[in-house]
């Protein structure tokens, strides 16, 4: 028997792959969503034609709800603590990857589902009454993919302990004032926002944008940021000379000189 399919992965177009969490209504994840989705990655990442991930929820009402309590309910403890550490490194892969990454919350983000998208760096959300937060102490447990973690990256430790102990959700708007969404947009349909980020995403693709450039901005800034400061630089500087070395840079370079726009190749 073939095995569901829970992720969904599709070239967008324009250098732009989109990952869709595939499981409505809430979108929830099991072992084999985060299997599938741990797979849907590594295709991006390998892919030459592929610049920017796109990562979304099936449907008009949620991104994702987060972990299938239902399964959690049913297995070991052993299983949950391996569940725990798959996801993470999942997520850590999504967040390594030396490509741009645009979560595109077209619903409730909540939970675990909050954890895949600050995996993501950057995220956009459709206006409306979703609901994001990280509610997890009202189960008796903490955010295990990495919540407790990115969280505070994002808004700060005092912040970050607020918001998970007293387990609160709220709306995008105060989100985006908080700094874990980086932008609200309104849209009358899912498809139309999704179809805003795409396009939006292809903003940072060749030949707009030198993606070699925007992938290594990416890793420097995810990487640097959790080492100390001199080895940080360190790495800024060699990830530098493999721009210069590249197509684009001289692309770039030149374009400048000649008072052009650019045409940039993503090499």
């Amino acid at each position: 028997m073939s095995e569901k399919v829970l992720v969904r992965y599709s070239d967008a177009g324009g250098g732009v792959a989109m990952i869709t969490l595939d499981d409505p209504p809430a979108n929830t994840y099991t072992h084999e969503m985060m299997r599938q989705l741990d797979d849907a990655i590594l295709k991006a990442r390998f892919a030459d034609d592929i610049h920017v991930i796109v990562v979304t929820g099936n449907g008009e009402k949620f991104f994702s709800a987060g972990a299938n309590i239902g399964m959690l309910a049913t297995v070991t403890t052993g299983f949950k603590y391996s569940f725990c550490l798959h996801a993470n490194e999942t997520l850590n892969r999504l967040e390594h990857t030396p490509k741009l990454t645009i979560a595109a919350l077209n619903g409730h983000t909540v939970g675990g589902g909050l954890e895949i998208a600050m995996a993501a760096d950057m995220r956009i959300a459709r206006a409306g009454r979703s609901m994001v937060g990280l509610p997890e102490v009202n189960l008796g447990v903490l955010p295990g993919t990495g919540g407790t973690q990115r969280l505070t990256r994002l808004v700060g430790k005092a912040a970050a302990i607020e918001l998970m102990t007293t387990g609160e959700t709220f709306g995008f708007e105060r989100a985006r004032d908080l700094g874990i969404v980086n932008q609200v947009w309104e849209a009358d349909t899912g498809v139309e926002f999704l179809d805003r980020v795409v396009e939006y995403a292809r903003g940072f693709c060749p030949p707009n944008r030198a993606s070699k450039a925007v992938g290594l901005i990416k890793r420097s800034v995810q990487t640097g940021g959790e080492i100390p400061f001199e080895t940080a630089l360190a790495l800024e500087r060699e990830l530098q000379q493999q721009l210069f070395a590249s197509d684009d840079a001289r692309e770039g370079l030149d374009a400048y000189v000649e008072k052009r726009k650019p045409a940039f190749r993503g090499s």
